[in-house]
C-alpha cells in the first residue's frame, strides 16, 4: 500500500507488538504510581516524574510511531488530533503538527542545540537540592534530612553553589540566592543551560513529551527512563535521607560522595547527548516541514 513520499508502511502486527512493547515499558513506572494514588500514598523520589511534568500516566502509554512512518488497517490513532487516514492507512500528519506547534519545536530546537554545543559542567555537586532547604524550616519531603537542619546549612556554607539550571534555581531559598555565583533565569536558559546538569538530563523527557505525537514512542520512553534514573541520582545526593525508601545516600559532603557523584553525572551527560541528537532530529524533520508549508 503505497504512501506519499514513499512512507514505509508497518502492517498490523508489527505495529501492535510495538504499542504492546511500550505499554508494557511504561507501566513499570505507571502501574505502581496509580497504585499509590489509588491508597493516598507518596513517594518522595518518583512522584516527581508524575507531578512535576505535566505528562499524564495515560498519554504516556499511548504509542505513537513518529513522523514519516503509515500504519496499516484499522489504528486508534486514526482518531487522534494530528492524524491523517487515507482509507488504507493512518499517519502523522507532519504538515499540520508543524504548522500548529512550530513555535515550540523551534524553541527546543534552540534549547537542545545550544546546550549540546557547551562541555559537560561536573562541579556542582547536586547542591540544588541543598540550597532548596538552606536555612529553611519547612523541607520540602516529608523525609528526616540526614544531617540534620544545621549539619544541611553547614554543609551548603562549605561550597561554591553553581547552578546553571532555572527550574532548580528558581526554588532556592531566599539564603540560598544570595550565596549562588549564578542567577539563571528563563530568559537566559538557552545561554546557561549544559549537558552536564542534571535537571538538563531530566529535562530530555519533557522536550520528548513536547514533541509529541511527532516524537516516536520508544524515544519517549528513553528519554523517561532517563529521568528516572537521573531523579534516583538526584535525590541521593540530595541532603534528605531516604534509606527506608531503599536509596543508599551519596554523600557529597566527602571526597568520596563527590567522586562517586561526578562519575555518575558524566555517564548520565553522555547518555543524555545521545538522546539529545535524536530529539534534534526530530526537531530538524518537523522545522523542514514547516519550511516546505511556509515556502
Amino acid at each position: 500500500m503505497p504512501t506519499d513520499h514513499d512512507t514505509p508502511v508497518l502492517t498490523r502486527d508489527e505495529w501492535s507488538v510495538r504499542a504492546a512493547a511500550h505499554e508494557a515499558r511504561i507501566d513499570r513506572w505507571t502501574a505502581p504510581h496509580r497504585e499509590r494514588r489509588r491508597r493516598g500514598q507518596s513517594h518522595p523520589v518518583l512522584d516527581f516524574l508524575f507531578t512535576y511534568y505535566s505528562e499524564t500516566p495515560g498519554r504516556l502509554r499511548r504509542w505513537h510511531p513518529g513522523p514519516r512512518t503509515a500504519l496499516a488497517g484499522p489504528a486508534p490513532h486514526a482518531e487522534w488530533r494530528w492524524y491523517m487516514s487515507d482509507g488504507d492507512t493512518v499517519r502523522l500528519d507532519v504538515d499540520a503538527f508543524a504548522a500548529d506547534r512550530g513555535e515550540t519545536v523551534g524553541f527546543v530546537r534552540g534549547l537542545l542545540a545550544a546546550t549540546a554545543s557547551r562541555p559537560a559542567a561536573t562541579g556542582c555537586f547536586g547542591l540544588h537540592e541543598w540550597a532548596m532547604v538552606y536555612r529553611d524550616g519547612a523541607p520540602r519531603h516529608e523525609v528526616p534530612l540526614r544531617l540534620g537542619p544545621a549539619g544541611t546549612d553547614a554543609v551548603v556554607e562549605a561550597h561554591t553553589i553553581r547552578c546553571t539550571h532555572f527550574d532548580a534555581f528558581r526554588f532556592f531559598t531566599p539564603a540560598a540566592v544570595g550565596r549562588s555565583r549564578l542567577r539563571p533565569t528563563r530568559e537566559t536558559q538557552p545561554a546557561l543551560e549544559q549537558p552536564g546538569c542534571l535537571h538538563a538530563g531530566m529535562d530530555l523527557y519533557k522536550w520528548a513529551y513536547k514533541l509529541s505525537p511527532a516524537t516516536p514512542s520508544e524515544l519517549v520512553a528513553d528519554c523517561f527512563e532517563l529521568a528516572v534514573e537521573i531523579r534516583e541520582l538526584d535525590m541521593r545526593a540530595s541532603p534528605y535521607d531516604l534509606r527506608d525508601h531503599g536509596y543508599e545516600p551519596v554523600a557529597i559532603e566527602t571526597p568520596e560522595g563527590k567522586a562517586a557523584y561526578v562519575t555518575a553525572q558524566r555517564a548520565f551527560a553522555e547518555r543524555g547527548a545521545v538522546l539529545r541528537q535524536r530529539l534534534l532530529a526530530v526537531c530538524d524533520d518537523l522545522l523542514g516541514s514547516r519550511r516546505t508549508v511556509v515556502g
